[in-house]
């Protein structure tokens, strides 16, 4: 930005003119939108916007920014149209091969903070996020990783490198590793029922990858198939934490004592809606 006048206009001509097009799309927050995509359009801090609305914005930037708004108005979403998303204390680089990381996913991150495992696996890692995450926050753990798409494990991989944690992540495609002994397992597996896709907002339908959201016919498919595969397992893990859909946590937690786990529980996301349910072998708390 510059503090003349420009062929592409001040910054507030830019942010009203993207608030009425994103607006007129649809968009649930069109103005926090036109923002995020101006800052980075731009370069600047979100904050600046705010303290220079005057200022100008230069072609090129306006350019991009004209890009982004187009892209956004076919409800793309920014995180795919920026191609980062934060995760607690971390920043992912995520395209439409992973899902977006949720800020109530972060609950399963803080199930392995408060029981301190020495070991994690994380199934159906996606872009890494969790995984990544408690890599971050627990220095001292060791931290597996899988996924079925080598697509979102390429993903992974370049997060992690990126993250410099490499070396702290093993990675490998499937669900469950052939070897290894987990204190926990926490996935975000797909649980969304097949009937309830076309009714899902179009920034999922059309740009997030279908095959990691829909589960089958109850949504429970893939949360079945993982309990399942754990029962057949020599080792089983202390703990295990999976987020779930709106209403799904009474049948998974019955699916998770029906597994072995002797004190099942709930934990609500910041909408009060049951989002975690975590199960353990040990009726008692415990940490490494």
């Amino acid at each position: 930005m510059a503090s003349a006048r420009s062929a592409a206009g001040t910054v507030r001509d830019a942010l009203a003119a993207a608030t009425d097009a994103l607006d007129a799309a649809g968009v649930e927050a069109p103005r926090l939108d036109a923002e995020v995509m101006l800052a980075a359009a731009a370069g600047v801090d979100r904050a600046r916007l705010a303290v220079e609305p005057e200022a100008s914005v230069d072609a090129p930037a306006g350019r991009r920014f004209g890009a982004m708004v187009r892209r956004r108005v076919e409800r793309e979403p920014v995180a795919y149209i920026l191609g980062r998303r934060g995760f607690r204390r971390i920043e992912l680089e995520v395209d439409r091969r992973v899902l977006i990381p949720r800020p109530e996913t972060e609950l399963l991150v803080e199930v392995a903070l408060e029981l301190g495992p020495r070991a994690v696996l994380d199934v159906g890692t996606g872009s890494g996020a969790v995984a990544l995450a408690i890599a971050d926050e627990l220095p001292g753990v060791e931290v597996a990783a899988t996924d079925s798409s080598t697509a979102a494990l390429d993903v992974a991989r370049a997060n992690a490198a990126r993250l410099g944690l490499t070396n702290r992540i093993r990675f490998a495609q499937g669900t469950l590793p052939a070897t290894g002994v987990f204190d926990l397992l926490v996935a975000n597996l797909p649980y969304v029922a097949a009937d309830e896709w076309a009714d899902l907002a179009p920034e999922i339908t059309g740009h997030e990858p279908r095959e990691a959201l829909v589960a089958g016919a109850s949504g429970l498919e893939a949360i079945e198939a993982l309990l399942r595969a754990l029962a057949e397992r020599e080792q089983t893990p202390r703990a295990v934490a999976l987020e779930v859909g709106a209403g799904q946590a009474t049948a998974v937690a019955e699916l998770v004592s029906g597994a072995g786990f002797a004190a099942v529980e709930r934990r609500d996301d910041l909408a009060g809606i049951a989002r975690v349910v975590l199960g353990r072998a040990e009726p008692a708390g415990w940490r490494s």
